[in-house]
């Protein structure tokens, strides 16, 4: 029988990772390895201010990285054969105070931003020399379950369009798919940019 990725891949709550696992997946060159997942919890300002190093910290603190009993962690770390290969940022929405567009997202929508029941996955990172193998894919589909088992009341994702063609910039993909936060389950509810949509999954009916 062949061996599927599935069969191969664990995804486990990054707290149950190392610290070393984390700095391994988002590596030393490129969007993520400067970014970090920092720029929807500080905003662009802060973020350009903070050196790589402070970047660091503060996903090593959110992560809670290194300590499997923490109460919480702001996301998910996959292993190929036991090694470090993915990463998923998903937490209470509210976690983020600088998703975009922020104000078109929740104001249009008559929507809370401080409700920390809606949960919000918000970035991938696949470490270099495993990238399209369907990693992020399959760390969609954690995310879902992962929120769920939290309690999250709703989970959304807020990708962006590409096109065939199109020049891609900044770390735009970073953010997921569409075809990817599909598969795992979340439907179209807004279009608020020409670029931007967002996506979402209730788990207890009655959501938006």
């Amino acid at each position: 029988m062949t061996e599927t990725l599935a069969d191969r891949l664990a995804i486990v709550p990054a707290n149950e990772a190392s610290w070393e696992d984390l700095q391994a997946i988002f590596g030393t060159r490129g969007y993520t390895a400067g970014c970090l997942c920092q720029l929807f919890k500080i905003g662009h300002y802060q973020w350009t201010a903070a050196d790589t190093e402070e970047r660091a910290w503060r996903l090593r603190v959110e992560s809670g990285c290194g300590h499997p009993d923490a109460s919480r962690t702001s996301g998910l770390v996959a292993y190929l054969d036991g090694e470090p290969v993915g990463w998923c940022a998903v937490e209470p929405r509210s976690a983020y105070p600088r998703l975009p567009p922020r104000r078109v997202v929740f104001k249009a929508r008559g929507e809370d931003k401080d409700d920390a029941s809606v949960w919000a996955v918000t970035c991938f990172a696949t470490r270099a020399g495993f990238r399209r193998r369907g990693i992020s894919r399959a760390l969609a589909h954690a995310a879902v379950d992962f929120a769920r088992k939290r309690g999250a009341r709703a989970l959304e994702a807020y990708p962006l369009i590409t096109e065939p063609g199109q020049e891609i910039t900044w770390g735009e993909t970073h953010v997921g798919t569409r075809s990817i936060f599909e598969a795992a389950g979340l439907t179209e509810v807004s279009h608020p940019t020409i670029r931007r949509i967002v996506m979402r999954i209730d788990f207890h009916g009655g959501g938006r």
